[in-house]
């Protein structure tokens, strides 16, 4: 069987939140396969964690890629402070064709395209992927998960780390389909009054405050802190009141966009033309969403830039909906040059921090030994990108651990969902199953 069939098999997906289907990507030729370790998101962990205990199924991972794809290189990136993980992954490389690519502490050192261009000194085409430039880039979770299928082991488990306003930050292995309220009660329960989630992380995960959501394949973790913290207060202001704020007091200082990591790439990414757009009562709307087409959404000019605490990530996200309908394509400027000021204005993760009032949680979230138990299991139908999966069990069915039990329609893009343990099927909506040990 080929690696691409026993990838599929296994159901692996982009585990750091793209969550597109590996084994879509290992039928592309390559040049180079790079891992991404950064994890860039303040106050996460859950990478560094992988790297340390897993360090010779990433290496395994990107090598098995490398002989999938075509691939001369294989680079893992890591950021030079996380030493735990840089003295594991250096070690497993040895007497490979891997090396380790060290990376700076600043925000989004992770992002595809910034980090393509660290490795590779290449820039990914407007709007392109970075197989444009002979590049494939995977979680360095992915690749240990590429390499256990290797072993007929499906991904039934994730990685995740709890962290902010809980008794003891911790990275913890826990089933897909777990709450986050079981996970956090695993971490010594919440510091805080009336506790919310970002599931994901503060710049670029989802807020919310149902503690009864599940881990799912993409699942990072999540950063508990209480609903009155000011960064909660901004994430759940309702979008039209993040509008007419923006549009009453932007005052087109630019700040947003000369901060922007794509901006810097060189791309036409400007955030402060895209708050104009507010403003506007007849034509013009149209043009300036296009200044949001190539927006990461990586939040940092709202969280960080922004003098007035305005929301232009938000903004250039109703704009790339706009542009979604539409189908726009990208006709704009191809001829990229990086900014010559690109490297004077990283964003260090402890400014960034900082500014969010975070600091006093920046501490370590080890992964403990182990796997948290739970009794109940919720698995959403889709975890990955792509089509939700079909159920291949009914209501009363006994499954085993590691057997498939939701698929995608046949040529569909998504990825198979195995039973994390032994359980029954105790209820199929239509968007989930439920799973009762």
């Amino acid at each position: 069987m080929s690696l691409i069939d026993q990838v599929r098999l296994a159901g692996v997906v982009g585990a750091g939140g793209g969550g597109f289907p590996a084994h879509v990507k290992l039928g592309s030729k390559a040049d180079i396969i790079i891992a991404n370790g950064a994890e860039c998101e303040p106050l996460l962990h859950k990478d560094a964690a992988v790297m340390e205990h897993y360090a010779a199924d990433v290496v395994r991972g990107v090598e098995l890629s490398m002989v999938a794809t075509g691939a001369k290189e294989g680079v893992i990136g890591i950021k030079a402070k996380k030493k735990g993980a840089v003295e594991a992954i250096e070690a497993a490389c040895k007497g490979t064709n891997v090396r380790v690519q060290l990376l700076g502490d600043f925000y989004p050192a992770g992002d595809e395209y910034d980090l393509v261009y660290t490795v590779t000194g290449k820039l990914i085409p407007p709007g392109g992927l970075p197989i444009h430039v002979g590049a494939i880039v995977n979680n360095v979770e992915t690749l240990v998960n590429i390499a256990q299928s290797v072993s007929g082991k499906p991904v039934t488990h994730k990685t995740i780390t709890i962290a902010g306003a809980v008794a003891e930050p911790v990275s913890l292995t826990v089933p897909i389909g777990i709450s986050y309220r079981e996970c956090i009660a695993a971490a010594g329960g919440a510091t805080c009054d009336d506790p919310v989630l970002a599931i994901g992380g503060l710049m670029m995960g989802e807020t919310t405050d149902d503690l009864d959501r599940t881990v799912v394949k993409t699942s990072t973790g999540a950063i508990i802190l209480s609903r009155d913290h000011h960064v909660m207060q901004k994430k759940f202001k309702p979008a039209k009141l993040q509008a007419s704020i923006g549009k009453s007091a932007c005052d087109q200082c630019r700040y947003c966009t000369e901060f922007c990591p794509r901006f810097l790439l060189g791309y036409q990414v400007e955030p402060h033309q895209v708050m104009r757009t507010l403003a506007f009562t007849g034509t013009g709307a149209e043009r300036f969403n296009e200044w949001a087409a190539l927006c990461c959404s990586c939040g940092l000019c709202t969280l960080y830039a922004c003098p007035e605490e305005l929301y232009p990530k938000e903004a250039c996200d109703d704009s790339k909906a706009v542009l979604r309908k539409q189908n726009f394509k990208w006709t704009g400027k191809t001829d990229i040059k990086v900014h010559p000021m690109r490297d004077g204005r990283h964003v260090p993760i402890k400014s960034l921090m900082k500014k969010m009032h975070v600091e006093q949680y920046d501490s370590p979230a080890p992964l403990r030994p182990g796997i948290v138990e739970t009794n109940l299991l919720v698995l959403p139908l889709k975890q990955s990108a792509g089509a939700p999966t079909i159920p291949l069990v009914k209501v009363g069915d006994t499954v085993k651990a590691g057997q498939p039990i939701s698929e995608p329609a046949p040529n569909a893009l998504g990825a198979i969902i195995h039973a994390p343990f032994a359980a029954k099927v105790t209820a199929i909506a239509n968007d989930r199953i439920t799973l009762t040990k």
